[in-house]
Formats: C-alpha cells, sequence, structure tokens
C-alpha cells in the first residue's frame, strides 16, 4: 500500500498509487493460479523471481496485472486491485475512453491496467526495467489499511474466506467491492 506503479508504455509516461491488493499463496492457496503446483504457459512466470510482472487475461477481457513476490520456484504473488491516479490522467483517460476522472478510471483490476497501458505481452517483465517499475510512495498508517476475503474466488473453498485482501480505508480510488464489506472488515495491527 501506498507504493507507486509507473509505467512509460508506447512513450507515455503514466503513475498510481496502490491503495487495494490481493494477495496468492501459490501451491497451498485453492485461489491461486498455482494451486497444487499447476505449471502452465500462463502461471510458469508465478514460479519467476520476485519483482517480475504476471499479466492474465480475465474473462477473455481484462488484464490483470500481479506482482511475483517470492524466490524462484515459490509462486506467490499480489494482485494491484485499485491505484489513485499520480501522473498522466489525459492518458488514462484516453486509454479509459472517458472524459472526466473519477474512480472508475482506475478503481479495479481491468480498469487500473487499461488505464495505465499494461497489457498481458508485459507477462514476464522485470518490474525493474523502465516499462513498468515500481517506487516508493507515501506510507500508509496501519489504521488505516483494511482486510477483507478476496474478491470473485469463492471456488476456493476456505480459502476463499481469507482475508487477504487490503485496502486503503476511505480512499475513493478503492474498488466499489471493498466499500460494500462490513462485517468481514478488519484493521491491520
Amino acid at each position: 500500500m501506498g507504493k507507486v506503479i509507473c509505467t512509460h508504455i508506447n512513450g507515455k509516461f503514466t503513475s498510481g498509487t496502490v491503495v487495494e491488493t490481493e494477495a496468492y499463496a501459490g501451491v497451498t492457496d485453492r485461489a491461486s493460479h498455482a494451486y497444487n503446483n499447476r505449471r502452465t504457459p500462463r502461471t510458469e512466470t508465478m514460479f519467476a523471481e520476485g519483482g517480475t510482472a504476471y499479466v492474465y487475461l480475465c474473462y477473455g477481457v481484462h488484464h490483470l496485472f500481479n506482482i511475483v513476490t517470492n524466490v524462484v520456484g515459490v509462486p506467490h504473488a499480489v494482485l494491484i486491485r485499485a491505484v489513485e491516479p499520480i501522473n498522466g490522467i489525459d492518458i488514462m483517460l484516453h486509454r479509459r475512453n472517458m472524459v472526466k476522472a473519477h474512480p472508475r478510471l482506475t478503481a479495479g483490476p481491468g480498469c487500473l491496467t487499461q488505464a495505465l497501458g499494461i497489457h498481458t505481452s508485459d507477462s514476464g517483465s522485470s518490474l525493474l526495467g523502465d516499462t513498468i517499475w515500481i517506487e516508493d510512495g507515501k506510507s500508509i498508517p496501519d489504521r488505516l489499511i483494511k482486510t477483507s476475503p478476496r474478491v470473485g474466488v469463492d471456488y476456493a473453498g476456505e480459502d476463499a474466506k481469507l482475508p487477504w485482501r487490503y485496502y486503503i480505508e476511505n480512499n475513493p480510488w478503492v474498488s466499489r467491492v471493498s466499500k460494500k464489506i462490513s462485517e468481514d472488515e478488519r484493521t491491520i495491527s
């Protein structure tokens, strides 16, 4: 939370502060693409070293951006679910075919990848390069970071209930689903 995702794609610079994420714990997590050590051409990127982009197509439409977070062979990843725009808002608006900046611009994993110009062709890229990278941003107090179950993983049984979704409380750029959570809401301590 608070880190800045930056992209320089087709000569255009955009960036946004991470305000919502979901964690995936690889081979033991039924919600993970790598559950039970599943290795396919698509999931192989999850087994790369930390700092690698894992971008996959969801529902044949949305390109979803994850950051591989562990050592080679351990397929842990964090899905970036929402960012608060900082730079290149006009570029993001154009990419999203919108005329005015409001949370729908980058609130949701498919929206933010479209706005930032991230595509499945970026999967496997190092986040230490000059196309997609992460910079330090602002420090977020723990009391503002909330947790909830992840979105859209009901098929994962008990793993679907894990509070591995993180978001900044009252941030308008967080996806609508986070704002609807009430009794499952928790504060990081």
